[in-house]
């Protein structure tokens, strides 16, 4: 509230009219300042439309600041991807390199084993032939002799020979 003066005697009308004005006038202002302080909503109004304003101003300030900063991470993620696509491009090419290398060594290898095998295996195949053809004694040779060259009749015959010794054991005769 504002000053009171104490309690001065008026001096006569005029005066006492005066201190009646200034009291008005002051008891006046002490209301509007109650009613301003009273007026809640009126005051909410003001202050959200102030933190409106300063909310719209942040907004634009921060959509800029993000703006800047999505860019600038934008920028160096495709750097550090280019990079890294580089890098794994080359790393793949390396690897491609060894890859063919150690193919070429592996076949190689492979084709002197598979050499070695083959002409261990006609060696074998001759040795046995020699045997089978001449080592054999006399009841079995000329058999064994006409198996090797025409195993299809000594396969045929060799079968039939196989399921009669099986038949024979299966059913006994009783």
């Amino acid at each position: 509230m504002t000053d009171r003066a104490g309690p001065t005697g008026a001096k006569g009308p005029d005066e006492l009219r005066r201190q009646i004005e200034q009291t008005r006038s002051q008891l006046g202002e002490t209301v509007e300042e109650l009613a301003e302080k009273m007026d809640v909503k009126g005051r909410a109004r003001a202050r959200a439309a102030d933190l409106k304003d300063k909310a719209s101003a942040m907004t634009v300030q921060l959509r800029s600041t993000a703006a800047h900063a999505g860019h600038a991470v934008q920028d160096r993620a495709t750097q550090t991807g280019h990079k890294v696509h580089d890098r794994a491009t080359q790393a793949g090419h390396q690897v491609q390199d060894t890859a063919v290398r150690a193919g070429h060594q592996v076949h190689d290898r492979a084709l002197t084993a598979g050499h070695a095998a083959q002409d261990r295996a006609s060696r074998t195949g001759h040795t046995l032939q020699h045997r089978a053809e001449h080592d054999v004694p006399w009841p079995a040779g000329p058999v064994v002799r006409a198996a090797v060259r025409h195993p299809g009749p000594a396969l045929a015959i060799g079968a039939a020979l196989a399921f009669v010794v099986v038949v024979g054991w299966r059913y006994p005769k009783r």
